[in-house]
């Protein structure tokens, strides 16, 4: 388990590169990088993303652990960014591997919806017009539902 949360830029290449040479005995690697987006149709300036340092890493390794205990994984990643962001840049990386690809979706799929919804992370649309905080998504929590029985295993 990898779990790193950054002011800093990351490449996604060589991040899932690293991460897939890491795994031994794994025969799927899974991964997902999510892109600042501009929602506001050209008006996005940057989005700020906040956290509080060490309640996030821990809230990010519990979460990961769990996959790792629904899932037989090899291996995982969820790398973060906060701080400005703009249009295009990325803002977060999950990396799943598994001798199976079910396993390696599943998990991948899990720990996103999780991001998205749980995460301890406070987001800030800065536009033209000003500033507003990002607020959660009816559609975010249905997905991250899905979860909420133990045995589910994404299928």
């Amino acid at each position: 388990m990898d779990i790193r949360v950054q002011a800093g830029a990351f490449d996604m290449g060589a991040e899932l590169n690293s991460f897939a040479a890491a795994q031994s005995g794994a025969g799927a690697v899974v991964s997902f990088t999510g892109i600042t987006r501009d929602l506001a149709e050209g008006g996005l300036e940057r989005m700020e993303i906040e956290h509080y340092p060490g309640m996030t890493e821990k809230a990010l390794a519990e979460i990961a652990a769990e996959a790792e205990a629904r899932w037989q994984l090899a291996g995982s990643l969820i790398l973060h960014r906060y701080g400005p962001l703009t249009p295009s840049d990325p803002i977060m990386m999950v990396a799943t591997a598994a001798r199976h690809r079910g396993d390696a979706f599943a998990a991948a799929e899990y720990l996103m919806d999780y991001l998205k919804s749980r995460a301890p992370f406070w987001k800030k649309e800065i536009t033209q017009a000003g500033a507003e905080w990002v607020q959660a998504k009816e559609a975010d929590e249905d997905a991250l539902s899905r979860w909420s029985d133990p045995d589910e295993r994404g299928s």
